[in-house]
């Protein structure tokens, strides 16, 4: 015989007198808290008009530093942006936006971000820390708690651009971040550096994005070569496999760019400083402002076949009425 539930159908689930003696009352009621949070996250990003992900398959490619950096580039052209850094093991944008001493501040709006400027706001894990050196050991559970608490308590007010910096690999905060904020992600950037053992690893990224249903924007090539103080260019980690542009046509993504190591560029990132507003011209500089002019054209083209899409299913909808 089947059973049926007498308050599927009812608004107000779990205050049914039959709620009270079913066996999977706890079930239904973590089911109503998870609607309820999303439905919060929901109205916490009603005001943020885009958000990027970040991604990389391992560490030590500059993944950080391309979120900053496109962080400061967005923000020189006026943009509002956000930068939320959800590697909780390793948060370094603190130290790249010269906020290492800062700690979170509660407002009745909920925690309110750190400003770096007047269009820089950013949160991290390191805020709630007592001691920058302090290590954070945590299981999973708790990571996807604190996560949770970012996305749903975090008041940003209105922003252009919302940038997620990742840690490095397909792990818990990944799974977390795609969950909660579900269509709202405009989609990912791809960081690798040109050798055979990093594209491996961007290869398995490009997997999960397919997996959890996040476009893909593009790759961006860090460290694609090196620049002297004297100003000569060589390649250090030469490409045995032809690097992320031949990758990139194998699988049928954008490059947005190749990002050469800099001296400057690493000094700004260490000083908490704005690459742009220390050195005027230079390939990094150029190659950083294709790279963002590239990723704002990828989301509006997105934007425009999301829009065009949803213009044909509405004609579709108005025939069949007809």
């Amino acid at each position: 015989m089947a059973f049926s539930c007498p308050a599927v159908s009812e608004k107000n689930v779990g205050n049914h007198d039959a709620c009270k003696t079913c066996p999977n009352y706890k079930v239904c009621m973590g089911a109503r808290q998870e609607a309820a949070e999303l439905k919060q996250i929901k109205e916490r990003f009603e005001n943020v008009k885009h958000i990027i992900l970040v991604l990389s398959g391992k560490g030590g490619v500059g993944k950080s530093t391309i979120a900053a950096q496109l962080a400061y580039s967005l923000a020189s052209q006026d943009f509002k942006v956000g930068v939320l850094d959800v590697d909780i093991t390793g948060p370094s944008i603190p130290k790249m936006f010269g906020l290492e001493d800062e700690r979170i501040h509660e407002t009745f709006l909920g925690w309110s971000p750190v400003f770096n400027s007047d269009n820089i706001a950013v949160m991290s894990i390191a805020f709630l820390l007592s001691h920058p050196e302090n290590a954070v050991i945590w299981r999973g559970p708790k990571k996807n708690g604190l996560i949770k608490q970012f996305v749903r308590d975090v008041y940003w007010d209105e922003l252009d651009y919302l940038i997620v910096d990742t840690p490095p690999g397909t792990s818990d905060e990944h799974l977390s971040i795609a969950s909660f904020l579900e269509e709202k992600i405009d989609g990912a950037i791809l960081v690798t550096t040109p050798q055979e053992v990093s594209l491996l690893d961007v290869r398995r990224e490009v997997t999960f994005c397919k997996k959890a249903n996040v476009n893909i924007i593009g790759v961006v090539e860090n460290m694609s070569s090196f620049i002297c103080s004297c100003g000569h260019e060589s390649v250090i980690f030469k490409p045995t496999t032809g690097g992320a542009e031949k990758m990139c046509q194998e699988m049928n993504l954008k490059l947005l760019g190749k990002l050469p190591l800099d001296i400057s560029l690493r000094e700004s990132c260490d000083l908490g400083i704005s690459f742009f507003n220390e050195v005027n011209e230079s390939k990094a500089i150029r190659a950083l402002r294709e790279i963002t002019e590239t990723i704002k054209k990828e989301i509006e083209n997105k934007k425009e076949k999301k829009e065009d899409k949803k213009e044909e299913k509405k004609e579709e909808e108005d025939f069949d009425e007809f």
